[in-house]
Formats: structure tokens, sequence, C-alpha cells
């Protein structure tokens, strides 16, 4: 059995200390080997070269004195290689540190070893991984708060130079008010995106009973429910009692999963949301008997902007309920149930 005080060969650590040799230490070492090397062997070859000149004579002197500069030589070579292997990624990295700095994208280290500076050179790749997955999410951030901006901007414009023309009243204008809302809702829905994201997102925790905040979010979609034809059913286990949540922020979770179940059920259906404790955590459940999520939308329908054809919403619900359920420390999930519809399953820590 393996000592379980041995942790791996030193270029494993990222650190230095005690576990072992950090870049910084093992070139400092290297260079004090080297440096005792010189002055050891230096002046010993130096005298055993003044000896050979004054003992031998003839062709036997520059022999030993020419295997003697040879010597000398090879001590050069191996120190310069033996350097040469602590310099060279130290020079990749400061290249590629420089490059990345300037803008260039697709920078990446290679590893062709283990070594003292084969951790640091991992960490910059997966550093400079990252950064080029978040400015790639930016760029789509953008191009999708665009794309969603220019349609009631464009209704806007459209019904302000209608009344401009004489064609409206000014007290037609409602599709403007409502297409200020909408975008109103963009920007608040970004807002919380951005807090989440930055982890600058506040709860306020209180004890909070769940049966109530269920039953309130779907109080308030009867309207909706009714024009679409759908049923609801509220199932609660009793005596869940009360968590430890933010009862705003979770509404605001469980209204973005009833309104994306409402989306999917045009034509009626069943709305069904439950509540049931599993060991040390609660879980929530929103399903609806619409057609289900296509599979190639699976494992993306909690990015954002991404949502059906036929959506009239923003993209962000989902994303946003994904975003508040991990600030509370919790897990969502999406899935296709066997019978026919989605599921949205919450696990929240009691």
């Amino acid at each position: 059995m393996p000592d379980p005080r041995w942790q791996g060969p030193p270029w494993s650590h990222q650190g230095s200390g005690p576990q072992g040799w950090g870049p910084g230490a093992t070139m400092f070492r290297r260079f004090i080997g080297f440096a005792l090397v010189l002055i050891i062997l230096g002046p010993l070859i130096g005298v055993l070269i003044s000896s050979m000149f004054g003992v031998f004579q003839g062709p036997r002197r520059f022999v030993l004195g020419g295997l003697a500069i040879l010597v000398l030589i090879g001590l050069a070579v191996f120190a310069r290689n033996r350097f040469g292997r602590t310099w060279a990624p130290i020079g990749a990295l400061i290249d590629a540190t420089r490059r990345l700095g300037d803008g260039e994208t697709g920078v990446r280290i290679p590893i062709t070893e283990p070594g003292p500076l084969a951790a640091v050179s991992g960490s910059f790749n997966r550093m400079a991984a990252r950064l080029e997955e978040e400015d790639e999410r930016r760029r789509r951030l953008l191009a999708d708060l665009g794309h969603e901006l220019r349609t009631p901007l464009t209704v806007i414009r459209g019904e302000i130079e209608a009344v401009l023309d004489g064609l409206h009243q000014p007290e037609s204008l409602s599709n403007v008010i409502d297409e200020v809302d909408l975008m109103e809702r963009l920007l608040e829905d970004l807002r919380v995106l951005t807090l989440a994201e930055a982890g600058r997102l506040q709860l306020h925790r209180e004890p909070t009973d769940i049966e109530a905040v269920i039953g309130d979010v779907v109080a308030s979609f009867s309207t909706a429910l009714e024009a679409r034809n759908v049923t609801s059913q509220v199932e609660v286990e009793p005596g869940m009692g009360e968590l430890e949540v933010d009862p705003y922020r979770l509404r605001q979770v469980l209204s973005n999963l009833v309104s994306n179940a409402l989306n999917q059920m045009q034509d009626g259906g069943t709305l069904q949301v439950s509540a049931h404790l599993d060991q040390v955590v609660a879980r929530i459940e929103v399903a609806d008997t619409g057609p289900g999520i296509p599979p190639d939308r699976l494992e993306k329908v909690f990015e954002r902007f991404v949502k059906s054809g036929d959506s009239t919403g923003s993209g962000l619900g989902l994303s946003i309920a994904r975003d508040l359920v991990e600030a509370h420390g919790g897990t969502i999930a999406a899935a296709n149930r066997p019978e026919g519809g989605a599921v949205f399953t919450i696990l929240l820590p009691v």
C-alpha cells in the first residue's frame, strides 16, 4: 500500500513548501547547485591544469590540457541544457501572457513533459479558455440583446410616427406601453442575471411556507390558466413546514417555470406543481402535459435566450430560475416525462 503521506511527484503540486517545489524554488535550487559546481570544480580543474603544465612535458601536457578544456565545455553544455529546461517554459509563459494581453485568441502553452512549471502552464491554459468562453458569451449576449430590443423599439417607433402623421390618436398608444413594459422586464431580467453571475445577488432569507408560496403563484396565473383551458393540480406533502429561503426570489423562480409550462400548453392541458421532502432536500416539481422539450434543446434549456419558436418571452426566464436556485445552494434540472410533457425539478437544502 502506498504511503498516504506521499503527495505525488514534485511537479504535481501547484504551490511550494513542504509538499513540493514551486517553480521559483526549483530554479533557485538549480542555481545553487550549479554555483556549487562552479565553486568546487572550477578551482579543482584550474589547479589540475596548472599541475599538468608543471609536471608533464611535451605532447602529454597539451593532451591533458585539452581533456580538461573538454571537461569544462561539457560542464557548460550540461548547465545550459539544465537551465534551458527551466527557462524555456518560462519564456513560453511570458510570450503567451503577452499575446493574451494583446487580445490574441487561442493562446495555449504546450506541456510536453512534467516539470515545475507544468501546473502553472496548465492553470494558464484553463484561464485562457475561461476568458475565451466569457468573451464568446458576452458577444452572444450583446447580439441577442440587440435582437430582443429591436422588435419593441420598431413597434414604438411605428406607433409614434403614426400619431405624428395623424393616423392614430394619442389615446391609442397602448401598444407602446406594452412594448415599454416588455423592455423594462427584459432589462430587469438582465440585471438579475448580471448580479447572480457576479455573486452579488443578495438573498433575504426568512422562514417561508412553501405551500403558501406555491398557492400564490398558481393563483396569480388563474386568468391565463382559464384562457388556455389548463387545469392546475397542487400537491404539497403534509408537514413540510417552512424553509429558509428568499420568498420573493422563490416566487420568481416558480412564476418563470409556470409561465414556461403555460407556453407549452396552447391547446389546454394540466399544470402540476408538487413539493415533497426528500431526506435532506425539498423537492419542488413543475410539470406540464405539453409536447415536451426537443432532445436537441434539452441540454441548453437553461442558457440565455434559448426558447421555442412560438415563445413570446425573452428567453431569460429559465436562466434566471437556474441562477436563483443555485444562489440558494440548490439545483434545478429539466427532463421529459414518459407520459408526455416536461418536468422541472428543484432541489433545495432543508
